[in-house]
């Protein structure tokens, strides 16, 4: 396979998968198994393309946060229709949640820690996760038929989103949207809509900083001298225009269907790693 079709391959299978709850990190290892390591940078990229493509899907929500704070007090929620919520509330709340996920993060970086490569427990990730969703599903329905409609996301849910975006980037196959979601699902929002969308929201500064971090140290350490920018230009705009086709229908499938086919993915695919690669890689 040539290193241009390997290239535009992984640039669409982030773009896929960053997203929809079925772990980008996972697919990308797995995929590089077949298709060839790739550097630091081409990861930086393929993950830049993604973010841009969610960065223009709420744009516009972006910039009614934004404006937010150019206002004596705060803008009426409904004039904006953030999901019942004053926008400078939920800029809080988003804030807040990318601030306990960075100092998590952090530390965890401080330990040490480092991504397990291994397809084995990617697969076991994939179907825990599968089943996790599942569970989550069936208690937030629950939640929702008890409670009614909420869509507000109150302070104890953006932490928890918080956590959990580490969570998901400590273990590779949990995915991030997905255990977001559904923490937010479990621990106060009924809405699907609103719970994607906070999680959606939260995911952009998290993603950027993560991506500059890792980029800093790839041009501190000179990689970027020995790297092929068509390809990344190739994999880059693969990325971003399959990442924001994958989340427009992503937000259109869950206005009225649940995450249940997203689970079953996770446990097809898992079960045929495990059944296919070899105990221990």
């Amino acid at each position: 396979m040539t290193d241009l079709l390997a290239a535009l391959l992984l640039g669409i299978i982030e773009g896929i998968t960053e997203f929809l709850p079925i772990s980008s990190t996972g697919h990308l290892l797995i995929a590089e198994r077949w298709l060839g390591h790739r550097s630091d940078l081409f990861n930086i990229a393929i993950q830049a393309g993604a973010i841009l493509a969610v960065v223009l899907i709420y744009r516009e929500r972006l910039w009614q946060l934004a404006m937010s704070f150019l206002h004596r007090g705060d803008v009426p929620a409904a004039s904006t229709g953030v999901y019942g919520q004053a926008p400078r509330d939920y800029a809080y709340k988003l804030a807040l949640a990318f601030g306990v996920t960075a100092v998590l993060g952090v530390a965890v970086k401080k330990l040490g820690f480092e991504l397990p490569t291994a397809v084995t427990p990617i697969a076991w990730a994939l179907v825990l996760g599968g089943v996790w969703m599942l569970a989550a599903e069936h208690f937030a329905a629950k939640r929702a038929t008890a409670l009614g409609e909420r869509s507000h996301v109150t302070w104890s849910v953006a932490t928890l989103v918080g956590i959990a975006q580490v969570v998901a980037g400590v273990f590779p196959g949990t995915s991030r949207s997905a255990t977001t979601i559904f923490v937010a699902l479990l621990f106060g929002v009924t809405n699907r809509a609103a719970a994607t969308e906070f999680a959606f929201l939260v995911g952009i500064p998290t993603m950027f900083a993560a991506t500059g971090y890792e980029l800093l140290d790839v041009l501190g350490n000179g990689q970027a001298a020995h790297e092929d920018w068509g390809l990344l230009a190739i994999a880059f705009t693969a990325s971003a225009f399959t990442a924001f086709v994958a989340v427009k229908w992503l937000l259109h499938y869950i206005q009225s269907h649940r995450f249940t086919a997203f689970a079953i993915y996770r446990f097809v695919l898992g079960a045929a790693l495990l059944w296919w690669v070899p105990a221990g890689h």
